[in-house]
């Protein structure tokens, strides 16, 4: 029942989310207002990476999109029926990580259901996230993006895909997806940084149109995943 009910509240904000970014909304309709989740999850990773980037990155979509975006968000388990409130959840870290049986069961039928999870590699997660994902959903891989895909030419067009925000490894910025009944339900930004550039100016001292262009991408993210 729980997941059901969460199912219906996906559905439910997504509707809230197209009225209040409508022109003809008002801005400030208390009820149409959602916050984004933060994905917590076992196996020892730095989950918590990046506290001031939601928060930054809502304010920007307020700001530039005319959305009515809660600026904290919620902390959520992956295994959690919480998850359920939240349609865009983000997930990011250095490290290691673990679901099990049953948080890998509750995230599939979340993004089938209509929820959204961006995962962004902080640096050193990518072989662990990978194996997380492969549980999730076993049946299908994590495939690039082209860059003529429409998370890249939302309100902001990114014509070679992802922005390069931090340098790790001297790779290119790539973009991956996984899709369910052709919807692009997990997009995973790698050797990019994107969380980093949403950050309070202060913590990584990047340019301002480096910070510029990872928060129009994860507006972009927000905007595709809310109207589709």
């Amino acid at each position: 029942m729980k997941k059901l009910l969460g199912l219906i509240s996906i559905l439910g904000v997504a509707v809230l989310f197209a009225a209040a970014t409508s022109p003809a909304a008002p801005v400030g309709i208390g009820a149409a207002q959602l916050k984004l989740g933060l994905l917590k999850y076992n196996g020892g990773g730095d989950w918590y990476s990046n506290p001031t980037a939601l928060p930054n990155l809502a304010a920007f979509c307020n700001n530039q999109l005319g959305t009515n975006l809660n600026v904290g968000y919620g902390t959520v388990e992956v295994g959690s029926a919480e998850l359920y409130n939240f349609p865009w959840v983000h997930m990011t870290g250095h490290g290691n990580v673990v679901f099990n049986a049953s948080e890998a069961d509750n995230l599939r039928n979340y993004l089938i259901g209509g929820g959204f999870l961006h995962i962004d590699d902080n640096y050193g997660m990518d072989p662990y996230v990978r194996v997380a994902l492969e549980q999730v959903f076993p049946e299908t891989k994590l495939t690039e993006l082209p860059f003529d895909h429409p998370v890249y030419n939302q309100a902001f067009r990114f014509e070679t895909g992802l922005p390069k925000i931090h340098e790790h490894d001297g790779g290119p910025p790539q973009g991956y997806g996984i899709f369910h009944e052709d919807r692009l339900v997990v997009f995973y930004s790698f050797q990019s940084d994107l969380g980093d550039g949403w950050e309070d100016e202060a913590v990584h001292n990047d340019p301002p149109e480096i910070r510029q262009a990872a928060l129009r991408m994860g507006a972009n993210l927000i905007q595709y995943a809310f109207e589709q």
